[in-house]
């Protein structure tokens, strides 16, 4: 497990802080969200290797959905109402879902 800030905000990977993972979100969902993001990780190498620039972006724009509905990317997740908080992930579980995941 990774060290944290204090207040729970960022994880300190080698010196470098990275925004956390939304607490709020419950662990099944969050583990489906990993894994959606994982293989959009995985496709993004794929097509680098391949030379596909499309398929590429296309895996990229997923990687960002993914870290988004993680909360690891976009507005923080520490500012934003339970809500909206609960609508972030709940979207990238739509369409972590219509892809799968």
């Amino acid at each position: 497990m990774p060290e944290t800030t204090s207040d729970g905000h960022w994880i300190v990977v080698d010196g470098r802080r990275w925004r956390a993972t939304d607490p709020a979100i419950p662990e099944r969902d969050a583990s489906r969200l990993r894994r959606w993001l994982m293989a959009a990780r995985r496709d993004v190498g794929t097509a680098t290797r391949a030379g596909d620039h499309d398929a590429e972006r296309q895996a990229r724009q997923r990687v960002q959905a993914a870290k988004t509905a993680l909360g690891e990317r976009g507005p923080y997740w520490w500012d934003q109402p339970e809500d909206e908080r609960r609508a972030r992930w709940s979207d990238g579980l739509d369409r972590a879902g219509a892809e799968g995941y």
